[in-house]
């Protein structure tokens, strides 16, 4: 199996304050740090260092050349990942705040220049049984997922962040739908989070999504589709930035359940990878390895 992360690379500043900034305040930052980030750049790392041999695809400026380099250093293929030089890559505006909680503000600069001459040129490599992860932060979703399925892809979309646009994308041909309390609020219309199994199950039922992962931060997750339903709590772990966290846990619930095959396994798995996220700042350099994850695991018993 080929895997393909199609989305955004982005610069992310990240600025340590007290409290996440109101209307009309002032307040001065602690600290500014710069990462790599982006959510298609953040799961294709997590993808990688799950185990699997993960490409991105994108766009970014000549600014954002240091992120190939990240990339590669995480094991990532960059080949399908275009330089424009008349634009600027994709910048994010992170507050962190003193509970390891964050507030984003994203640009989206080089990640809105995709199309469909590109994608026709990316997908030419892949086919039948290869997975394709997709969130809403490029454009041209609709005909990334339709010609995605048409080559017999397995499609997993995280519909970050959310957009009026998302309800009208064909989610019936998504094989695996990842999305925290909020998102799903959306999509549902009610409050997720007070019966999440129930919320996972009418997704699946009213979008017609094979499979549905609604991640509750300190409540844990929940899947329900074609195994059933199941729940995982979260796993302790002190947050010092949760940014990144949903999509380490994408990254490696796909890497667990294509290695292992078990959808119970998966959610451990990325459970763990996501407790250990969480204690580090940044959001790509934040993510572990699947030994560090296991090990983790060992360490609980």
């Amino acid at each position: 199996m080929k895997v393909l992360c199609f989305g955004s690379l982005n610069i992310d500043y990240t600025y340590t304050v007290p409290h996440f900034v109101s209307r009309g305040e002032t307040i001065a930052a602690g600290e500014l740090r710069l990462f790599a980030g982006g959510k298609g750049l953040n799961q294709a790392i997590a993808l990688s260092r799950a185990g699997m041999n993960a490409a991105l695809a994108g766009a970014i400026g000549e600014d954002g050349r240091f992120l190939l380099d990240e990339l590669r250093a995480a094991g990532v293929d960059t080949r399908h990942i275009a330089v424009l030089p008349d634009a600027r890559t994709g910048h994010a505006i992170i507050q962190n705040d003193a509970a390891g909680d964050n507030c984003i503000l994203v640009y989206g600069g080089a990640n809105h220049r995709t199309d469909r001459s590109q994608i026709d040129r990316v997908l030419a490599d892949y086919g039948a049984g290869d997975l394709l992860t997709l969130q809403n932060e490029i454009r041209e979703l609709e005909y990334l997922i339709r010609a995605a399925k048409t080559r017999g892809m397995t499609v997993a979309f995280t519909p970050a962040p959310m957009t009026g646009k998302v309800k009208a994308l064909p989610l019936a041909l998504v094989d695996y739908l990842f999305l925290n309390e909020r998102e799903a609020s959306a999509l549902l219309e009610r409050d997720a989070k007070r019966a999440p199994a129930e919320a996972a199950r009418t997704l699946c039922a009213r979008y017609g999504v094979k499979n549905a992962v609604l991640t509750l931060g300190p409540d844990g997750a929940v899947y329900a589709g074609e195994a059933g339903v199941q729940s995982q709590p979260a796993l302790p772990g002190e947050p010092v930035d949760t940014t990144g966290a949903g999509d380490t846990f994408c990254g490696f619930f796909l890497g667990g359940l294509f290695t292992e095959g078990n959808v119970k396994a998966a959610l451990r798995l990325a459970s763990a990878a996501s407790a250990i996220a969480i204690t580090r700042p940044g959001a790509s350099a934040a993510i572990p390895t699947r030994r560090e994850a296991e090990a983790y695991l060992q360490s609980l018993g």
